[in-house]
């Protein structure tokens, strides 16, 4: 066994816990051999003096500390965040004119791990040092991964890189979108690359005034038109709707055509629907992450829904994912909390329309629509922080609201915004709140404060529930566990949930019933009312052009090859969704 010792020093507070309570607690320090020491005003353990007996991880008030056993094989990490820090073992691969993708829960290093794959980040194989070319191939010797490390130091593999946050690009550039553009030099296929994204009429747009999907679309292109042997895309989908996700895909395919293809995704489905193959990444949290084998795609994400990988004999979660074989029967719902008839509101050049309907009480109603038709805005105008032009409303109900962009107190701690919560532990074990508890909000991730803002939302004693874009910066078993939390709400509490989102099966998994918005992005919205979640998906399924079904081992859902057996039969039947 290889013993590694995590502590993530933003949540050590030696002052807050009695003056290193982790040291004087140490068994092997009481016995007069410092294992635990105090190093920069922070704790320190030495992994070598290390017993493994658990006291220190069970004891610290705020769960800095992690103690791991690993297997003789991954005695040598790829890299390490210095002593004490997280550790990478292996490195993804690329599949040669193939579209690889990564799967894994937050934290375990998947963006570290491309960056070191892309040359962004010098690997230390565990050490003080950075290591050069030479031995990483060492390190590598007699696998795939020398070989293809070899090409890139000869010079025979270029790569591109698109980063997760799009969101600094007008930090760091200003101008147009077409002079960002003309930047790359020698682009490739730079005109298919534009129309492929739908980019042609932001050319003249400057990168400050973009949304964060136009800039997603951008920053793709940016990556994709550079020259290179192995395009490497860090959260493509992050920020564009679904049918922008549709396009992406088959833009994926023909960029796998010219070169290989590496990507992270938390959309399933959409997952799916663009790779080849996967590559699952498992390990713990905050401390180390290790990259599994590729497999082809559907397997792949059928052993990450099982949590057990048989060739490697490594369970690494306790219970697999399942899915209802069924969608939800078309129910006529027996009573009404909120509607609305003839709603109008004016923003601009943009029109919203909402002419009629109703939410059912005690059900979870999924929203769905195209970036720019005014879901937010709806939403906002129910929650009572905007409001319609004209038209009524007719609710006399407490709303909790959960809104799309999420704001930062400085220096306020998470247990300040979450008074309470400590007693609901369906919140309080669904998200994943206890670590967070004791750290202020301006140290959270995106994932972090997106779990602590649905929770100060849900926490609410509230009839409607408004949540928009709620599985944004989530993982994919933190999206299914707050959908198993909504339909709790639901089922049990008998609330009602509203919840924009474009995560199909995120969707999928929570809606019985279903709002649809069409119009033209950025100009006219149009409001669907509720209707059951089956009619809803064949409607927005027929304006895709696409057709879903059950994967028959997992029954998570799937979108069909376009004009395979399958997708013809259900086109040809009308039923597009599970047909």
């Amino acid at each position: 066994m290889t013993r590694i010792a995590v502590i993530r020093k933003e949540d050590c507070h030696p002052d807050k816990c009695g003056n290193y309570l982790c040291a004087r607690l140490c068994p092997v320090n009481r016995t007069g051999t410092e294992c635990i020491v105090k190093q920069d005003d922070k704790a320190f353990i030495h992994e070598d003096l290390c017993t493994g007996c658990g006291i220190c991880p069970k004891r610290c008030p705020f769960g800095a500390i992690t103690i791991i056993n690993l297997p003789e094989e991954l005695a040598s990490p790829i890299h390490r965040f210095g002593p004490n820090g997280f550790a990478l073992y292996s490195l993804p691969m690329p599949v040669e004119g193939k579209v690889a993708g990564i799967i894994g829960r937050n934290a375990l290093g998947k963006s570290t791990a491309i960056k070191v794959l892309a040359g962004l980040i010098k690997p230390n194989l565990g050490t003080d040092k950075e290591t050069g070319h030479d031995e990483l191939i060492s390190f590598f010797k007699g696998t795939q991964t020398q070989a293809f490390l070899e090409q890139v130091r000869d010079g025979k593999v270029a790569i591109s890189f698109k980063p997760q946050q799009v969101d600094m690009i007008p930090k760091s550039y200003k101008g147009t979108v077409g002079a960002l553009l003309a930047k790359v030099v020698e682009p490739v296929a730079k005109a298919e690359t534009i129309a492929a994204l739908s980019l042609g009429h932001l050319l003249e747009h400057d990168i400050a005034t973009l949304s964060g999907g136009e800039l997603q679309r951008v920053a793709i292109a940016a990556a994709c038109i550079r020259p290179a042997q192995l395009y490497i895309l860090d959260e493509p989908t992050s920020y564009l709707d679904i049918r922008q996700r549709i396009l992406l895909s088959r833009f994926m395919e023909q960029l796998s055509q010219r070169a290989s293809v590496i990507l992270i995704e938390h959309d399933l489905i959409i997952l799916d629907y663009l790779a080849d193959q996967v590559q699952i990444m498992y390990g713990r949290e905050g401390a180390y992450g290790v990259v599994s084998r590729t497999r082809p795609v559907r397997t792949g994400i059928n052993v990450y829904l099982s949590g057990y990988l048989k060739e490697e004999n490594i369970r690494f979660r306790d219970q697999p994912i399942k899915f209802s074989e069924h969608p939800p029967t078309a129910t006529k719902a027996k009573q009404h909390l909120v509607s609305w008839e003839g709603i109008k509101a004016q923003r601009g050049d943009f029109l919203l329309d909402a002419p009629a309907g109703q939410l059912p009480k005690g059900f979870a109603c999924g929203v769905l629509g195209e970036n720019g038709t005014g879901k937010t805005t709806f939403v906002k105008i129910l929650a009572g922080v905007d409001k319609q032009d004209s038209g009524t409303i007719d609710a006399s109900i407490k709303v909790a609201y959960k809104p799309q962009y999420l704001t930062v107190e400085e220096d306020t701690l998470v247990l300040a915004v979450l008074p309470g919560i400590a007693s609901k532990r369906a919140l309080m074990t669904g998200l994943n709140l206890e670590p967070l508890l004791q750290k202020q909000l301006s140290w959270l991730s995106g994932g972090e404060l997106q779990r602590v803002a649905l929770a100060r939302c849900l926490s609410q004693d509230a009839g409607l529930f408004l949540l928009d874009e709620p599985s944004a910066y989530l993982d994919i078993e933190q999206r299914l566990g707050l959908a198993k939390l909504i339909k709790e709400l639901t089922s049990v509490e008998g609330k009602t949930v509203l919840v924009v989102d474009h995560d199909l099966l995120f969707l999928d998994a929570i809606s019985d019933f279903m709002m649809v918005f069409s119009g033209e992005p950025g100009t006219r919205g149009v409001v669907g009312a509720p209707v059951p979640l089956e009619d809803a998906m064949n409607t927005f399924l027929r304006s895709l052009g696409i057709t879903m079904r059950r994967d028959e081992d997992s029954k998570r859902p799937r979108i069909n090859k376009l004009d395979s057996r399958k997708d013809r039969e259900q086109k040809a039947s009308g039923k597009l969704y599970y047909g």
